[in-house]
């Protein structure tokens, strides 16, 4: 019988202690003895968030296939708990066995956002791990991070032992295999991590030099040891059809973000957004099987007993077999209680014959990204979207019963105008307007039309790598501005407005283009009471003015200025296939307003193709 870590008392007076006590539908059990490796798998957030991320459960059901490895799962502990653990000095531990993490031979964390470093530093100390890689010893588990912001892992640098570049189902059987070597064969643990960096795709930062010019920017990148390449090639899984993938995810005690089966239908965008990262990180575009999807979906809804399937990528429009597995799903599912989820669609004739069948009406709300408000500035950012096709789609959603539009703005983009920020309002008059040409007695009541603006965030690897950002009071007005247009519009009873906080939008910047000088901020900011900072009932601003003080660091250094074509940037050492000469042509055709055209109207030579695979070779 398992011995739960937290005894009765303390989970009766936490909040869900269903956080926290592991023996979930599906979870995996082994014996401890029976084992080479134990793997701590690790979301530096809140259980629900966790338990809702596609890429640790892949994970998760990877490694507990191989009979000589037991993966098991660990989460930030909320406030309230964090407070009685460091009171009464418990380890953190892992959900399955509730064994302390520091008994582990890996801690493997997923790195999904900017705001959650803090709480990486928590799930260190709290595990009782001595924060900075260089202090550790043989009796320590080796720190590997992954996921989308270790394509700038220097800010977190001094933290972790490897960071994992890319698709985690290629070389971690690799790197098990070597770590099961080395520990039967007694050696030291730099000689571990040696091994380590000579597998393609994995970056030990302890063996890497950085110098700094005197104005504060890169000198230079250099490897100290003969064992770490120069440059580092991040992973891609070449046949997603075929590679791992969970047939009986965990299920959850109590309600997840995304409680639901989860379809990967294909990974990459062939859109090309010149702000967004994951369209550049994850190319080349590759599908999988319509064939085993469909094998997929029955399989997991039989073995998890959730009502909601959900496709997942980052344009589901584009996957080529789109119609065949979505007819399939209605066919099959509709009659048994199954609710179909559809997010990414562009809004079309199809989509919406599509979403009238598996939503109900009354309750959904469609969602549009026009990004932008302005014709020029969605040039800018090559969203490849016209107001015609807004207009019309959001026109076709009205005749079709809906009432209710999400739509999603960002201030601050590069060469934006004041009238650029209006536009967003008045696009949005335009689209309740387009309602009111319904007669009046073929509306659905009252239409609402909720418009979200965030703020722009430049991030390593894509065309705007080089923009400035903005202070957070200009941010500020900015929204302010297009507030006050959203008052002057003839429809506002039927619009709304809400916009993202600014502080966190601030800090986000900082951290996805820091250098390793950022990690001495993190840290500080950490000890002076940091935790969720992506939450806003514990997000606390002064706490990380005070950490920039004290520190001697300047936001400015790393939001406001201007950024030379040559510049060495922290991330450079990091070969995402996509070229820096790529990045740099698109910034120059953004300032010129020029639309490049998707991947599968026209190859751009990205520099993607290099994998050999993908729509890089379709057709």
């Amino acid at each position: 019988m398992r011995k739960l870590a937290l005894d009765d008392e303390i989970l009766l007076n936490i909040e869900k202690p269903a956080r926290y006590i592991g023996g979930e539908v599906n979870s995996v059990m082994k014996d401890p003895e029976s084992v080479d490796i134990r793997f701590a798998m690790c979301f530096p957030d809140v259980y629900e968030i966790g338990m809702s991320h596609l890429g640790i459960q892949i994970l998760y059901d990877m490694f507990n296939r191989r009979e000589d490895v037991w993966c098991e799962r660990v989460y930030s502990p909320w406030l309230d708990l964090d407070k009685v653990m460091r009171e009464k000095g418990i380890p953190l531990f892992a959900l399955e066995s509730q064994d302390p993490v520091r008994d582990f031979d890996f801690l493997g964390i997923t790195i999904q956002f900017e705001m959650c470093y803090t709480n990486i530093l928590q799930v260190l100390e709290l595990s009782h791990i001595p924060l900075h890689a260089k202090d550790r010893t043989e009796a320590d588990p080796i720190v590997i991070g992954g996921g989308p912001c270790t394509y700038n892992p220097e800010p977190l640098a001094d933290f972790f032992d490897i960071f994992y570049m890319g698709e985690g189902e290629t070389v971690y059987d690799e790197l098990l295999d070597s770590y099961k070597e080395w520990k039967a064969g007694g050696r030291s643990r730099k000689e571990f991590l040696e091994r380590a960096a000579q597998i393609e795709g994995l970056y030990v930062p302890q063996f890497y030099d950085v110098s700094y010019k005197e104005d504060g920017t890169l000198n230079a990148f250099t490897p100290n040891n003969t064992h770490a390449p120069a440059k580092v090639k991040k992973q891609v899984v070449m046949d997603v059809t075929d590679c791992p993938y969970p047939m009986k995810p965990v299920v959850p005690f109590i309600k997840a973000t995304q409680d639901r089966v989860v379809l990967e239908i294909q990974r990459g965008c062939i859109r090309g957004c010149r702000f967004c990262q994951a369209g550049m990180i994850y190319r080349p575009t590759r599908e999988r099987d319509v064939d085993k999807l469909k094998e997929y979906a029955r399989t997991m809804l039989k073995n998890t007993g959730h009502e909601e399937i959900s496709l997942s990528s980052l344009s589901s429009s584009d996957y080529s077999e789109l119609k065949e597995l979505v007819i399939f799903l209605i066919d099959e599912f509709k009659d048994k209680g199954i609710n179909i989820s559809l997010p990414s669609l562009r809004i079309d004739a199809f989509s919406l014959d599509v979403m009238s069948r598996v939503q109900d009406i009354r309750k959904s709300s469609l969602t549009f990204a026009p990004e932008a408000g302005s014709q020029r500035m969605r040039n800018v950012i090559n969203k490849g979207l016209t107001e015609e096709d807004i207009i019309s789609g959001a026109g076709q959603a009205f005749e079709g019963g809906w009432n209710k539009v999400k739509l999603y703005f960002m201030l601050g983009l590069p060469t934006e105008t004041e009238e650029d920020m209006r536009e967003i309002a008045r696009l949005s008059d335009r689209v309740a307007r387009r309602y009111y040409e319904i007669p009046k007695e073929e509306r659905n009541g009252k239409c609402q039309i909720t418009a979200s603006s965030s703020f722009f965030v430049p991030k390593p690897f894509t065309p705007f790598q080089w923009a400035t950002m903005l202070p957070a009071e200009e941010y500020m007005r900015r929204a302010s501005v297009v507030k006050e247009e959203f008052n002057a519009q003839l429809n506002r009873k039927s619009l709304k407005y809400n916009w993202h906080d600014a502080q966190t939008t601030v800090l986000e910047g900082v951290m996805a283009r820091g250098d390793r000088k950022v990690g001495d901020v993190i840290e500080e900011a950490y000890r002076l009471g940091c935790l969720f900072d992506s939450w806003t009932e514990s997000f606390r601003n002064e706490l990380w003015m005070q950490a920039f003080e004290n520190t001697g660091s300047s936001i400015d250094f790393y939001n406001l200025r201007q950024r030379d074509e040559d510049e060495l940037f922290p991330w450079d050492f990091i070969d995402i296939g996509v070229s820096r000469r790529f990045l740099r042509r698109e910034w120059e055709r953004a300032m010129n307003a020029e639309v490049t055209p998707n991947c599968r109207m026209q190859c751009s030579g990205c520099g993607a193709a290099s994998f050999g695979g993908g729509v890089c070779y379709e057709g």
